[in-house]
């Protein structure tokens, strides 16, 4: 007997086992499409089977709680497959969103620093990012556990299935997303970041400003070498001085958009 005849058999002998069945497949494509786009959970330095093993762990422990019913399986099954990947991908970018706010401020302050040529290897994403992107990333990440992320993409996650069924064939996005929400997040991106640079910016301006003075007045001082010097210097003392505030402002944002959904 191969496996589809077993398949048969079981699902005549339980007539719910293939609807179970279904909506276990559903939700667990869903959590993929969830884990790839999601903050924390597609970071590359976590190995692909402990993601598979987790999104199986979630998938038995939810398909019990939705009380799937006969519909699920009328529609098309590989339509809904993919459907399912594309809310559960869009999920995980809305939640992503919030933390690139906080890399968009880092870019600002590592070229005002000067330290546009220092890369560094992300192993999160396997690419080449700025000394300073990592550093805010990290602590972006820190901090969205923190104060309690997971558990707002999650129950998001949760929210999803009840507004988009799993068998479902058409993806009402006004539903799925809060537009107002989608476009205030998205643009306050910039807004954001320049919260975060603000302090460097102006401090760095200012040094200029006070080089541009001495570059009049003492023409013979290379004010474009000690600029290499003391931008740096200065730069990174004021993040030292400043760095709990600006902890502050990151756990601020978070908690202000922490509807995911």
């Amino acid at each position: 007997m191969d496996l589809q005849s077993m398949l048969n058999e079981m699902a005549k002998l339980f007539p719910m086992f293939s609807v179970n069945l279904a909506a276990g497949t559903f939700i667990f494509v869903r959590l993929l499409g969830f884990m790839r786009a999601a903050p924390v959970f597609s970071r590359k330095d976590i190995p692909g089977m402990v993601k598979l093993s987790l999104a199986l762990l979630l998938t038995i422990a939810i398909t019990p709680l939705i009380h799937a019913d006969v519909k699920i399986i009328e529609s098309s099954f590989v339509l809904s497959l993919l459907l399912n990947y594309v809310v559960g991908a869009i999920i995980g970018f809305i939640a992503r969103v919030i933390l690139l706010a906080v890399d968009a401020g880092a870019d600002m302050i590592n070229m005002q620093m000067g330290l546009s040529s220092a890369m560094v290897l992300d192993p999160s994403t396997s690419t080449q990012v700025s000394i300073m992107q990592n550093l805010f990333s990290v602590i972006g990440v820190l901090i969205f556990i923190e104060i309690g992320g997971i558990y707002w993409m999650f129950n998001a996650f949760v929210k999803s299935i009840e507004i988009f069924p799993l068998g479902a064939v058409t993806l009402p996005l006004e539903q799925i997303i809060n537009l107002d929400y989608l476009v205030k997040i998205t643009s306050n991106v910039l807004y954001m970041g320049l919260q975060v640079a603000s302090p460097i910016l102006l401090a760095t301006l200012g040094q200029d400003i006070i080089l541009g003075v001495i570059s009049k007045t003492a023409p013979q001082v290379n004010v474009f070498q000690l600029s290499f010097l003391f931008k740096p210097v200065l730069g990174a003392a004021i993040l030292i001085w400043i760095m709990p505030m600006i902890i502050n402002v990151i756990n601020q944002y978070f908690l202000s958009f922490a509807n995911i959904i």
